[in-house]
């Protein structure tokens, strides 16, 4: 027996053969409240219970063996991974964590300055032409793919621990938005089935890799709000339908042997400049042909999920919403419209059962956002996202489902057009 441990060890698979996955429950959070977290401490005093933070995987490998970094022994090869981004995060996911917060990773695949780690995760396919220079993950090639599933065997060992000795993660969003993947998950020009067969596949190693520590954290396809039509700004091999993409996802998962994916859904309203998602003509009441999934028929989502060929073992598949925020307007009434939004979108996620968490975006205005202002804190002007002030819409987002709600929420009835708070 022991000589069969010794050459377990030796190959990397006692992690993995040896031990059983963390049995711990999903956790049960006070509130649905989340928020998209740069300044941690402030987050925490805002009364969060849930925070997304975004997590790089070319900040995190470490092709070229680094002593002094740590490492896995994985399938009869040694992987190396950079101490001081791991570092990094574990103060930020052990902060949130100790004080029960949920804490979501949101796994990208930024392309790297460094050609080792390019040659490593970047997309065989990607195209340099895309705006935001984020690849599709390399689950391709067989280089790649061993370093994707080592890398995530290598996060969910660590925060996935009982004891959290460096914090813990529950929920694993692969990626971003890749219904509209040449912008958010690149690997070039491409027809939405071998783009999702792609996509799957590496969906499917990370909850692989995941559930081998941890029994019941969570693992998240991401999505954007066009559902019935394809982001304008994309062509169709650029960009799809989220329910043509999610049809066709789950078709094949369950093909080949379904599992337990989940929904991270971004509800931003029809025009991202326009916060009043009330207003949102595409968003209209049947899933089966509303062009976009907004605030103002979230309810269409939880619909759709309801059908029993995309339930797994009998149960709806859960939602999070994990990227949304509301644009402040220019003039003097553009933070009063940015706190109504959320206002309206608060009482829109409170009443309706299988969304188990809001998170907005973003804690602070961003210069680089296309003009987008979103935050619950002004920019300094000559920053990137130096905090100024806060805005309106901090206090309204502080109280939200507190007991003061109500009287936080009464300046918006008139804004919305409504009578009264449910």
């Amino acid at each position: 027996m022991l000589r069969l441990l010794v050459w377990l060890m030796a190959f990397g698979l006692w992690a993995r053969v040896g031990a059983e996955p963390n049995p711990e429950p999903f956790p049960a959070a006070a509130t649905k409240k989340g928020l998209q977290v740069q300044m941690v401490e402030d987050a925490l005093a805002l009364g969060i219970k849930h925070a997304a933070l975004n997590f790089n995987l070319a900040q995190l490998i470490d092709p070229r063996g680094e002593t002094n970094n740590p490492s896995l022994s994985f399938e009869g090869k040694t992987y190396h991974f950079q101490r001081g981004y791991l570092e990094h995060l574990d103060r930020e996911i052990k902060t949130l964590s100790d004080r029960g917060v949920i804490v979501a990773l949101i796994l990208l695949n930024y392309v790297s300055g460094d050609p080792e780690v390019r040659r490593v995760l970047q997309h065989p396919n990607y195209d340099a032409a895309c705006p935001n220079h984020l690849s599709a993950f390399n689950t391709q090639t067989p280089e790649g793919r061993a370093w994707y599933s080592a890398s995530l065997e290598f996060l969910a060992q660590r925060w996935c621990r009982a004891d959290g000795a460096h914090g813990r993660v529950w929920n694993w969003i692969v990626g971003n938005e890749v219904n509209s993947h040449w912008f958010w998950a690149n690997q070039g020009r491409v027809e939405l089935e071998p783009f999702a067969d792609d996509y799957l596949r590496t969906v499917r190693l990370a909850h692989e890799a995941i559930r081998r520590h941890s029994r019941n954290a969570r693992v998240y396809v991401s999505l954007e709000h066009h559902w019935n039509i394809r982001y304008p700004g994309g062509d169709e091999r650029q960009a799809f339908p989220g329910r043509v993409f999610l049809d066709y996802f789950a078709r094949r998962a369950w093909e080949g042997g379904d599992f337990d994916w989940q929904v991270a859904f971004h509800p931003y309203p029809e025009n991202l400049f326009e916060p009043r998602s009330w207003l949102d003509k595409s968003a209209t009441a049947d899933w089966r042909t509303t062009p976009r999934i907004t605030f103002r028929n979230l309810d269409q989502l939880i619909a759709y999920l309801d059908q029993p060929e995309l339930r797994y073992q009998g149960q709806r598949r859960r939602v999070i919403l994990s990227e949304q925020g509301f644009h402040t307007p220019d003039g003097p009434d553009g933070e009063l419209l940015q706190a109504a939004a959320y206002c309206y979108a608060w009482n829109q996620v409170a009443r309706l059962d299988g969304i188990d968490s809001f998170i907005l975006h973003r804690h602070v205005d961003h210069r680089d956002e296309g003009g987008l202002r979103l935050g619950l804190w002004t920019r300094q002007p000559d920053s990137v996202a130096t905090p100024d002030r806060k805005k309106k819409i901090y206090d309204v987002f502080r109280l939200a489902d507190t007991p003061d709600w109500r009287a936080a929420f009464e300046f918006a009835l008139p804004v919305i057009g409504v009578k009264g708070l449910e």
